[in-house]
């Protein structure tokens, strides 16, 4: 009599605890299931194991950079492109409230919505938040994508989005992969070149905020804008 690979009783052993209770599941049993959506033929409990190992937390492996996860054995492109899949699905998760056109009542809201889409990215992106006058989100988009410790921001292209969505006011976003929210020179600058520009058509800039993968830091906060 033949019977499958070890791993199968137990892939299903954790499965049927995850129909009775999914709470009572720990991180690397999660994380298993999820691997084993991609490696099907594979026991994924040492993989699974050894990603809460290197990178601290689920958390630690959802948020890991695509170099750092591909640097783990057994963690190949498919695996990657499922990781990329997941991430996304996280992302409009999160993002859904505001684009169903909630009110973004702070620079956390926002912030909450690009950590999750930046945790990951090893370059700054920036990106926009179009609002409406009641503050409702009109438009959520990427305005460039930069290197890793640099992105151009050009307030003309700000401008223009923010024209073409009709919007009355701006939230500018934008990552910093190093994991320092703290403004630079340069962030102050286009902050304030983009506050001016702005105001000169009738626009208003609400805020420019920066998110690494636990902070985020608030230039209207700080009174810079």
């Amino acid at each position: 009599m033949t019977t499958g690979p070890h791993y199968h009783g137990h892939r299903e052993r954790v499965r049927a605890r995850l129909r009775n209770d999914p709470a009572a599941l720990p991180d690397y049993e999660v994380l298993e299931l999820l691997l084993g959506h991609v490696l099907l033929r594979r026991d994924t409990k040492p993989l699974a194991k050894e990603l809460l190992t290197r990178f601290g937390s689920l958390r630690g492996v959802l948020d890991a950079r695509p170099s750092e996860l591909l640097a783990v054995k057994g963690f190949g492109p498919a695996m990657l492109d499922f990781w990329s899949l997941l991430r996304e699905v996280m992302a409009r998760y999160v993002e859904t409230p505001a684009r169903e056109r909630e009110v973004l009542g702070s620079p956390q809201a926002v912030a909450e919505m690009a950590r999750v889409r930046l945790a990951a990215s090893p370059h700054e992106e920036v990106w926009v938040a179009l609002l409406d006058t009641q503050n409702r989100l009109m438009a959520w988009e990427r305005a460039s994508r930069g290197t890793v410790n640099a992105s151009a921001v050009y307030p003309r292209e700000i401008l223009e989005l923010a024209l073409r969505h009709k919007a009355a006011s701006i939230i500018l976003v934008h990552n910093h992969p190093g994991g320092n929210p703290s403004p630079s020179a340069g962030d102050i600058e286009i902050t304030r070149q983009l506050e001016l520009s702005a105001k000169a058509i009738g626009l208003r800039l609400l805020d420019h905020v920066i998110v690494t993968d636990d902070a985020c830091y608030s230039l209207k906060d700080d009174g810079l804008i």
